[in-house]
């Protein structure tokens, strides 16, 4: 995997640029199988089959990539304990719990807004 270099500021990171880092890690994290993933972790660590059973409809493979485009972000901790079976367990680190507060928002907005939304699909679908 090709991953592009920053060497600037953060203030530097423009989103519009095609060649922009921050682009890249926008188009990671703006994912829906993402989002869902930040908001079922909250505060818990959990296992594979806690998230899985957490996010209905995502798939072993989705949440399998996610979870490790998470993981390199450095938006998610993956623990694996020595146990016979492993017990690999995920929490949200600092970074990942910060863009949790913006998906929460992004969930209140839709909660405030989503009888709009749909009066104006059925106003446009007609």
């Amino acid at each position: 995997m090709v991953t592009k270099q920053f060497s600037g500021s953060p203030e530097d990171a423009d989103l519009r640029r095609a060649d922009s880092l921050a682009r890249e890690i926008f188009s990671d994290v703006a994912n829906k199988w993402a989002l869902l993933i930040i908001e079922a972790m909250g505060e818990h660590t959990l296992r594979f089959s806690e998230l899985r059973n957490e996010i209905e409809g995502i798939s072993h493979k989705m949440l399998t990539q996610n979870l490790r485009m998470l993981e390199r972000n450095g938006l998610v901790d993956r623990t694996v304990h020595p146990t016979v079976p492993p017990r690999v367990e995920y929490a949200l680190t600092e970074a990942g719990r910060g863009l949790r507060r913006t998906v929460d928002s992004m969930c209140d907005w839709t909660h405030q807004y989503l009888g709009d939304i749909e009066d104006s699909r059925r106003r446009f679908d007609t």
